[in-house]
């Protein structure tokens, strides 16, 4: 018995040994190439972990898939509205029979979902047009909205939006803009609209522009005062929306909502990253938001609470109307959007292209990312390790 302590320790020092001095010619016994393979997976650097999140606490989490809407099946998991249009557009927005039927939402033969204005209809002056405005069935609190979108409308007097909104008196459950705009602007705008109380924080982590309200920074989200302005951010990228988004094939948007805040990033096509292609989002590592509402001045699980998203298309309307003035495209129309000018220059490009919108839940994971790390790294080779270690010191005991 007392030979195996000796054994023992050799057999754990051969055992410590890189491959290259177990083995530096691989001419080794077969014993020898089982412990110079253990080693080597034993050294090896563990899997990158792409899709792992960190919330600020250390804990870890992943965002794992919840629903998807694309293709033949997307219009099934919506409803069409077609009450008056609360911005007080020159619309008509229109029920899903009608939507249908005059072709004004439809999934082209590769899954592209088309969603549009009318542009095909010689209207009188002051006659409203068709448009849509359509809400997911699904109400949600928290989670992170992909949307693959190769357009998204534009030009004069357009004012389209994909936002969500809570299921109550306005702005009571809150409401998130994560596309908006007017006319052919080329700066995405992302706003927020609550009950009173909440508050962007502009010495928070994005980069965009605080929107400003008479000269100054309007910080205060409250629906209900500066003409329900909300509190909004301007993407810095002329390519987060308007023409040069469309030229560059579109892109995706996001938008993370959490305990830890609301934030939203804008990629166009070529700039997308790779996990959200691959269907494993890791926000963590798409760098700096366009737009973020911290929860130091706005708590975001009481402001915004069973949320529903909506596409839309209206025309003039409060804001598209208000600032058409200023806009600079006022010489190519007169009000009311009928010219045939404007069905060659401006309705043609009033559609939503769409390849897929994917909505993804919060996966908590147990323990924060140091425990993480040291019990993915515990492998098979480490436990023999030990094992090795607790025979010998038994032996050595004996021994002694």
């Amino acid at each position: 018995m007392r030979y195996d302590l000796p054994v023992c320790l050799v057999a754990l020092l051969v055992y410590s040994l890189p491959s290259s001095a177990v083995d530096p010619d691989n001419k080794s016994s077969g014993l020898r190439k089982q412990l110079a393979s253990v080693w080597s997976k034993r050294s090896a650097p563990a899997a990158k972990r792409s899709n792992l999140n960190m919330n600020p606490n250390g804990s870890t989490f992943l965002w794992l898939p919840q629903d998807e809407f694309s293709g033949k099946t997307f219009f099934d998991d919506f409803n069409f509205y077609s009450d008056a249009d609360p911005t007080h557009g020159h619309v008509n927005y229109v029920n899903s029979t009608t939507a249908f039927a005059r072709n004004l939402v439809y999934t082209q033969p590769d899954g592209t979902v088309i969603m549009k204005g009318d542009n095909t209809s010689w209207l009188p002056m002051g006659t409203f047009r068709d448009s849509v405005r359509i809400s997911s069935k699904a109400q949600y609190n928290t989670g992170l909205f992909i949307l693959d979108l190769n357009r998204a409308p534009w030009g004069c007097g357009v004012w389209p939006a994909f936002w969500t909104l809570g299921n109550g008196q306005w702005p009571d459950l809150g409401e998130i803009d994560i596309i908006e705009g007017v006319h052919d602007n080329q700066h995405n705008q992302v706003a927020f609209h609550t009950a009173s109380g909440c508050n962007l924080t502009p010495t928070a982590n994005f980069s965009g522009t605080v929107v400003q309200t008479d000269g100054k920074n309007n910080t205060n989200c409250d629906g209900n005062i500066n003409n329900n302005a909300g509190c909004g951010i301007t993407e810095w990228s002329r390519a987060s929306y308007g023409p040069f988004f469309d030229s560059r094939g579109g892109g995706v948007f996001a938008m993370k909502w959490d305990e830890n805040g609301i934030a939203v990033w804008s990629f166009y096509r070529a700039a997308i990253p790779q996990d959200i292609i691959d269907g494993s989002p890791t926000p963590d590592t798409w760098g700096i938001p366009s737009a973020a509402l911290d929860p130091s001045g706005c708590n975001p699980l009481k402001f915004f609470v069973n949320h529903s998203i909506i596409f839309d298309i209206t025309f003039c309307g409060d804001w598209a109307g208000n600032s058409y003035a200023t806009s600079g495209v006022q010489e190519l129309v007169k009000p009311g959007l009928w010219t045939p000018l404007i069905f060659l220059q401006v309705l043609v490009n009033a559609s939503w292209s769409i390849n897929s919108l994917k909505v993804y839940r919060k996966q908590l994971l147990n323990g924060r990312i140091s425990s993480a790390e040291a019990l993915v790294s515990l492998s098979h080779s480490d436990v023999l390790q030990w094992i090795y270690l607790m025979i010998c010191f038994a032996g050595m005991t004996w021994f002694l």
